[in-house]
């Protein structure tokens, strides 16, 4: 079957132009400024005037909670959320339970996605200090990379940032892709005992910066960033939160060539710290949404190019394991449907263009996982688009809210673009607020050299 896109305004390396697609199979067949075929079994047409197409979106950063927390999320209803939001692609974390220790518990994981997945996927591995030689087996043609995100070594302490001789050991033996989670663990145990010992249990949620502080992000990443220097191994930096640590970035190299990359979340480019009085625990994620300037300061660190790309940190929790005390409270939150329009709201306020947004959302996420085929709106490439509808207002609703947890930190807001349409490997996924039932998502593969 084919699928035909006509006059549609294609945002694509660093222009925009209007075009038609062929899509045959689940492939880019052709991109022409006018396509006639000679009707030949079932062809599709869809009129795009007026919409905007983009590369599918690649979130290298999300934690859909299968297996032994689906109370929370799985990977068809994340995937669900993922797809109306645009994104056609995710790269999962390890911290499930049993956390993602050994190569059979991670294949395990792709085996449920091949069967329940709207989009396409990679499962990172997870390492820690005791399966070092079990994280070394991962394959880089068709895993995505090894993380210790969300894993913790001893009490929900150390994650490997805070073990400097492990890293040593870790970056002289990987030639995987290695991403990492950079914070302080001193420094922030440190910071609640001063805070709890001043107020208690009852410590405001506006202080979350100041625990998981500005310090805590810059010592753990300055110390990371020696280490990996040291060895020229691949280094991924998870959501950077503050511009000090985005200064710390090389913005001379391109992408292709960079041996250490870093990326921004939604939520640090959008929120700040003048929104805890109103959203709370709603918007307490580790590491913390900081302040005005550091919010500031990160886009312009993605528009310099020393961060290199934009993911969301998916992290879902019911909203009761979100409310209480501050202690009480989890951290994270569900961002994949809302992150694309939340970047062309800033891209209606002039703060970022069409074609750098589908840089770091899209293209330079390919670049640096090196994945094949994908992140990019080429011929012979895989179908993976998204239309966008650039002048339909839309609030968001827990009604129309897809995530499992069924709450966003966006109800009730107004957004000025929609996700029109979402095609994944062809197949259109998403068509006018509707999810379509078929799961076409494909495994990621990947160049082995990093």
């Amino acid at each position: 079957m084919k699928t035909i896109i006509r006059n549609a305004s294609i945002v694509n390396e660093g222009k925009s132009s209007i075009a038609d697609i062929l899509i045959s199979g689940d492939r880019i067949e052709k991109i022409s400024p006018s396509i006639n075929l000679k009707a030949k079994g079932t062809i599709i047409e869809i009129n795009a005037e007026g919409l905007y197409l983009l590369p599918g979106i690649i979130d290298d950063q999300v934690h859909f909670r299968e297996p032994g927390l689906t109370h929370k999320g799985t990977i068809y209803s994340e995937s669900r959320a993922a797809v109306a939001g645009g994104i056609t692609s995710f790269m999962e974390m390890p911290n499930t339970i049993p956390n993602t220790l050994t190569q059979e518990l991670l294949e395990e994981k792709y085996t449920e996605a091949s069967k329940t997945s709207l989009a396409n996927y990679s499962f990172f591995m997870g390492i820690n200090q005791n399966n070092l030689d079990e994280a070394l087996k991962t394959n880089n043609e068709n895993v995505c990379g090894i993380t210790d995100d969300g894993l913790y070594f001893n009490n929900d302490e150390g994650i490997l940032a805070n073990y400097p001789d492990f890293l040593e050991k870790l970056f002289s033996r990987t030639n995987s892709l290695v991403a990492l989670h950079s914070e302080d663990d001193l420094i922030i145990k440190n910071n609640t005992h001063f805070y709890r010992e001043k107020y208690g249990e009852n410590i405001s949620f506006e202080f979350h910066p100041k625990i998981r502080s500005e310090e805590a992000c810059v010592t753990a990443t300055k110390r990371v960033l020696e280490i990996a220097k040291k060895h020229n191994n691949r280094l991924h930096l998870f959501h950077i939160s503050t511009v000090a640590e985005a200064n710390l970035f090389d913005n001379l190299i391109p992408i292709g060539d960079k041996r250490i990359t870093a990326e921004a979340c939604v939520h640090h480019l959008w929120f700040s710290d003048t929104d805890y009085a109103k959203l709370g625990s709603k918007i307490k994620w580790n590491p913390a949404i900081k302040s005005e300037k550091d919010k500031n300061g990160l886009l312009a660190a993605l528009l310099e190019n020393r961060l290199d790309i934009i993911a969301t940190d998916h992290a879902p929790h019911t909203i009761e394991e979100k409310s209480g005390t501050y202690f009480e409270s989890m951290s994270g939150g569900p961002l994949v449907q809302h992150a694309l329009p939340t970047m062309l709201e800033l891209y209606h306020q002039g703060k970022i263009s069409l074609e750098k947004i589908v840089e770091k959302m899209s293209h330079h996420v390919a670049e640096i996982y090196r994945i094949k085929e994908r992140g990019y709106i080429r011929e012979g490439y895989y179908a993976d688009l998204v239309l966008v509808d650039l002048k339909q207002q839309w609030q968001v609703t827990e009604k129309n809210t897809h995530y499992k947890c069924q709450w966003s930190p966006f109800e009730n807001h107004f957004f000025k673009s929609k996700i029109v349409k979402t095609f994944v490997n062809g197949k259109i996924v998403y068509d006018n607020g509707i999810v379509n039932n078929i799961k076409p998502g494909k495994r990621l593969l990947f160049s082995k050299i990093r």
